[in-house]
C-alpha cells in the first residue's frame, strides 16, 4: 500500500473511533495485547479518547510472559493502565479438577468450555453498562473473518460492536507500528502473528495462515474462542454505516 492510501486508511479508522466517542459512550476496547490492537491503543490513546473509549484485556491465567509485560510497557509509554479482567478462580478450579489443566487438547468442546471460563465471563463483566465494544479483528485473519463489517450489531451483549481495522491487511498494521514506535509483543519477532493462551497458541511456519497457530489441533472452521460467537455462528449482523 501507497503512503498516500495508509493514510487514508488511519484517517477513515480515526474518523471510526471519533464517532464511537462520541455517539456510542460508554464504549470499551477489547485488547489482545498483539499487533492490531496496539495499533488502537495508539490510536486511542494519541486522540485522548481513553474517558470514552476504555481499553481492558482478558487476563486468562494462561498468557505469555511476553503478553503480560505489555501491560507495563503500555503505561510506560503512554501514561495509561489497560485494565484486566481475570476469570473466577472457583469455576477455574472446578475445570481443573473435573477436566484436567490441558483437557483442552482432548476436544472441540472443552477448549470451549475453557475459553468461556477465561475470557467469555471475564468478558460479560467487561462489557456491562457500555454502549458499544471495539475489537481489533481483521477480514484477512482468517477464514472464519472474511465477512468482517466495520460495524456490526452484537445482540447478544446487545449493544454496538466496531472492527475499526476490518480492512487493515498484515503489512498496514507492521507499517503503522513502524512508523510510529508502537510497543508491541515481542511474540511477533518469535514467529507469533497471532496470539492467545500460552498452551493454545504455537508459532508458525513460512506460507501458513496468519491464525494457523491458534488451537492449530482444530478445523480452521472452528478456530473461535466464542468471544464473537453466539449459538455457534460468527456475529455478523449488519448495522448502519459506520465511517468506512
Amino acid at each position: 500500500m501507497s503512503e498516500h492510501a495508509l493514510q487514508d486508511l488511519i484517517a477513515r479508522t480515526r474518523a471510526t473511533l471519533e464517532l464511537i466517542a462520541s455517539q456510542f459512550s460508554p464504549a470499551v476496547f477489547a485488547s489482545s495485547l498483539a499487533a492490531e490492537d496496539m495499533v488502537l491503543t495508539d490510536l486511542i490513546l494519541r486522540a485522548g479518547l481513553q474517558d470514552r473509549i476504555g481499553i481492558f484485556s482478558l487476563e486468562t491465567g494462561r498468557l505469555h510472559a511476553e503478553t503480560l509485560e505489555m501491560f507495563d510497557r503500555i503505561n510506560a509509554t503512554y501514561g495509561y493502565q489497560v485494565e484486566a479482567y481475570r476469570p473466577q478462580p472457583e469455576a477455574v478450579e472446578h475445570y481443573v479438577r473435573q477436566h484436567g489443566l490441558n483437557a483442552f487438547y482432548d476436544s472441540v468442546e472443552l477448549r470451549k468450555e475453557c475459553c468461556r471460563i477465561r475470557k467469555m465471563e471475564p468478558l460479560n463483566r467487561a462489557l456491562a453498562g457500555k454502549r458499544a465494544w471495539v475489537t481489533g479483528q481483521r477480514r484477512a485473519q482468517s477464514v472464519t473473518r472474511a465477512a468482517l463489517d466495520v460495524q456490526e450489531r452484537d445482540d447478544a451483549h446487545g449493544m454496538e460492536k466496531f472492527n475499526p481495522l476490518a480492512d487493515w491487511s498484515e503489512q498496514d498494521v507492521w507499517d503503522y507500528i513502524r512508523a510510529n514506535d508502537v510497543p508491541y509483543n515481542r511474540l511477533h519477532d518469535q514467529g507469533f502473528p497471532s496470539i492467545g493462551c500460552q498452551p493454545c497458541t504455537r508459532a508458525i511456519e513460512p506460507g501458513e495462515d496468519v491464525r494457523a497457530g491458534r488451537w492449530w489441533w482444530e478445523n480452521p472452521d472452528s478456530k473461535e474462542c466464542g468471544l464473537h460467537v453466539v449459538d455457534g455462528k460468527l456475529i455478523r449482523i449488519k448495522s448502519h454505516a459506520a465511517t468506512n
